[in-house]
């Protein structure tokens, strides 16, 4: 949680194997979906042309498809040491 005043605590009272860590406002290297964000630019999406808006939308939604089934890809992008929890 990054303080945006929209990220209540509350959310997480649904899910007991959940639990909010909180982050600086800007911190990128902390924020996993920034990760994953850097690696389909680096690795999939950069240096490419595209023919509209349509054309970019579907090179990104099968982009965002080939990363999401590869769950050791987004276990490593996603994963950060720091915020495992220890019972």
């Amino acid at each position: 949680m990054d303080g945006v005043s929209w990220h209540q605590e509350y959310l997480d009272d649904a899910f007991p194997n959940l639990s909010i860590i909180h982050i600086p406002p800007y911190s990128p290297t902390l924020n996993p979906i920034e990760q994953v964000w850097s690696w389909m630019r680096q690795n999939e999406i950069a240096n490419r042309s595209f023919n509209g808006y349509d054309d970019i939308v579907e090179k990104c939604s099968i982009v965002w498809n080939n990363f999401r089934s590869d769950i050791d890809r987004v276990i490593s992008l996603c994963s950060i040491s720091w915020t495992s929890m220890t019972s």
